[in-house]
């Protein structure tokens, strides 16, 4: 069943935000002023209550989610219904079943010049040691979780393109974690890399039409857009082309990956076109080492689009986006997600290879958990930085439509 998302359900001026330690995230139903359609899950599962604590900071709600990630991971909570029978094998997920998609562009709303194309964080959880490693296409808790990832990162495209995002089997966390990074890279490498290659080919050859696109993700749907970067555009050099900008977000892109794929080239400042973007955000201090992070990557300025050391501040920052407990973006009366100004600086450390946040309370964002230590701010790279992304996209939009 397909429905549109057209108008507002949750509004206020200020988010309903909650800190729960090791918290899983469920999604429910999502109102967006935007035309587009969201697939509906096949299947409900069951919710369960949560508790929640309201914090304040300067008359604004700020977002107090301590979520379970790793490498792109924002698992889904609670039983799922999945038999324990999910396939592994790696035969390709059938992307001309609309069923397939998170999100399709309306056949009725009016086609922007630019298509957007976005996979979205893990938000697979495997619900008992029994249960596959990685999920089914249809799962019902990865459904669900995608809808809360997709509305917090890749809306923030929106205004600039027509955005279409795959589901795609992904990769239970913790297992993932107990792995040597050759197998990660390995299993990565396998079903998701397949459904995400599969999903990208039908989008170019079926819906694109030509159009440029930007290509964008967070996490392991980044990782897995690293893969489709250097396999899909060295074979496709003229799909390549029309490649505005890839945000590959939430991902390490290291100076071995581009020496080894020399057709692709990392940003240098907020213009250019046919390039890779990317950073993670930590605070000052980590206790600990960060699993989503590679050594020797490299970083950008989600504020300046600079890769320069230069602080950046908060009152440069044009907007994050408040969370409600759900980790949905909020929405105003228009549907539009609520700015939250002036709450996140940004500054690039080289030797780390991420961005700085010294702004943000660490120990309300990020104190720490089983999967990340206190001071990785990976499920906010996108919230603290939610309207520089989207004007990001918009002038790259422009240089490459008028160049």
């Amino acid at each position: 069943m397909v429905y549109r998302v057209a108008g507002p359900k949750r509004t206020g001026p200020e988010s309903e935000c909650f800190a729960r330690c090791g918290a899983q995230l469920l999604s429910v139903e999502w109102r967006s002023a935007s035309q587009i359609e969201l697939r509906q899950p096949r299947a409900d599962a069951g919710r369960k209550k949560r508790g929640q604590t309201m914090k304040k900071f300067a008359g604004i709600a700020v977002p107090l989610i301590v979520m379970v990630f790793l490498v792109g991971l924002m698992a889904g909570c609670g039983s799922s219904s999945n038999s324990g029978k999910a396939s592994t094998s790696q035969n390709t997920t059938d992307y001309s079943t609309s069923a397939n998609w998170l999100s399709l562009p309306s056949s009725t709303a009016t086609k922007k010049k630019v298509d957007v194309f976005y996979l979205i964080d893990t938000t697979y959880q495997k619900p008992n040691a029994n249960a596959p490693n990685i999920c089914t296409i249809n799962d019902p808790i990865m459904e669900k979780g995608a809808k809360a990832a997709f509305s917090r990162t890749a809306i923030a495209f929106e205004t600039v393109g027509n955005i279409y995002a795959p589901y795609y089997r992904q990769v239970d966390a913790m297992y993932k974690k107990t792995l040597p990074i050759a197998e990660q890279n390995k299993i990565v490498g396998g079903i998701p890399t397949s459904d995400g290659l599969a999903a990208f080919d039908y989008f170019i050859k079926h819906y694109n039409k030509g159009r440029p696109f930007i290509l964008a993700g967070h996490s392991l749907g980044s990782n897995i857009l690293a893969n489709l970067l250097s396999e899909y555009m060295k074979k496709n050099p003229k799909v390549y082309k029309r490649m505005i900008a890839a945000y590959v977000i939430g991902y390490s892109i290291t100076p071995q990956y581009l020496a080894q794929n020399p057709e692709l080239k990392f940003a240098e400042g907020p213009s250019g076109t046919g390039v890779i973007v990317s950073y993670n955000t930590e605070a000052p201090v980590v206790d600990g080492t960060n699993p989503v992070t590679l050594p020797g990557g490299i970083a950008i300025n989600p504020i300046t689009w600079t890769r320069s050391e230069e602080l950046a501040t908060a009152a440069l920052n044009l907007g994050g986006i408040a969370l409600d407990k759900n980790g949905y973006a909020v929405l105003d009366a228009a549907g539009n997600p609520v700015r939250v100004r002036h709450y996140a600086d940004a500054q690039v450390n080289k030797a780390r290879g991420v961005v700085i946040c010294s702004t943000a309370d660490v120990n309300l964002l990020s104190p720490g958990n089983a999967l990340l230590p206190k001071g990785v701010y990976h499920s906010f790279d996108y919230p603290f930085y939610y309207f520089d992304i989207r004007a990001n996209a918009a002038n790259r939009v422009d240089h490459f439509l008028n160049k």
